[in-house]
């Protein structure tokens, strides 16, 4: 049975004259004539008796006509329960890295919030991961795509990192020519014993036999520190070309490419408040450098 042809058959029900049901339809009376017909013919009932006085219900109509209204009616209020879950209300925990969190996801939160009022966010911005697996947080975007656990699991974005100097510092000291050049100067990194992830290990990949004399766990602080000038850092680019006085060095030579996972809890992956956040965090990341 075609749900199109009752639907017209609901509407010739209302208007009487099928010239009226036509017009309301965008159909010509011709059509919907035919798919009257066709639907009777279906149904083996005469649903109408046709008069000067307009298309008048049979009871066998009268009877269709009281189940495709409670169709009609369950109908809207499927789509009534649809709208109101695209307009979702309650609270995200997103757990993030923090250089991304902070530099990237923070400031655009605002615009999230005014697309969906009704959503609150928190936003855990770390030096490390908050375990979906674990239950600390309905989202996480990791440096790694996880292997195991109950997860839904995608690709956010590459992003690139490079080697950065403030100008103040690079007009100090000794020209930067090659990789060779870098032993005469400061370096800026990670604290080795608490480097969460082996994609922080962009020393050992990029300049292998250099340490770092001035560490933190915290890209924000050695983001601060490149920025001073106290030494050279290798830096996300998406944090380092907000800073107009930083610098690339070696940036041909001196390259890497790292990317991003938005891993979601099975039980809560298919919220509609999630799924937003999800399509939200994949258009805010789509052009990461």
């Amino acid at each position: 049975m075609n749900w199109d042809d009752l639907k017209i058959f609901l509407d010739v029900t209302r208007q009487s004259k099928l010239d009226e049901a036509a017009a309301h339809l965008h159909l010509d009376a011709t059509t919907v004539s035919r798919r009257i017909k066709r639907l009777e013919q279906e149904l083996g009932l005469t649903l109408f008796e046709r008069t000067r006085r307009g298309h008048i219900l049979t009871p066998s109509g009268e009877r269709l006509a009281a189940r495709v209204e409670a169709m009609e009616s369950l109908s809207l209020d499927i789509q009534s329960e649809s709208a109101s879950e695209q307009s979702a209300a309650g609270r995200i925990r997103l757990g993030v890295t923090e250089g991304l969190g902070s530099a990237v996801i923070a400031p655009a939160l605002g615009s999230f919030k005014r697309q969906h009022p009704k959503i609150d966010v928190d936003l855990i911005a770390l030096s490390g991961f908050v375990s979906v697996p674990k239950r600390q947080a309905d989202m996480s975007i990791l440096l790694t795509r996880p292997s195991a656990g109950r997860l839904k699991v995608k690709k956010l974005a590459d992003y690139s990192l490079k080697l950065y100097g403030a100008t103040g510092y690079i007009d100090r000291h000794p020209p930067i020519t090659s990789r060779s050049d870098l032993q005469r100067h400061t370096l800026i990194g990670y604290v080795d014993d608490l480097i969460y992830s082996s994609q922080l290990r962009y020393f050992d990949e990029l300049l292998p036999g250099l340490t770092p004399q001035l560490c933190s766990p915290s890209i924000v602080a050695q983001v601060e520190m490149v920025s001073a000038g106290a030494g050279l850092g290798i830096l996300p680019v998406f944090m380092a070309e907000r800073l107009p006085h930083l610098k690339p060095l070696l940036p041909v030579d001196i390259h890497v490419t790292r990317s991003f996972w938005l891993s979601l809890h099975e039980d809560v992956a298919g919220l509609t408040r999630n799924r937003l956040m999800a399509d939200f965090l994949g258009q805010l990341l789509h052009d990461l450098h």
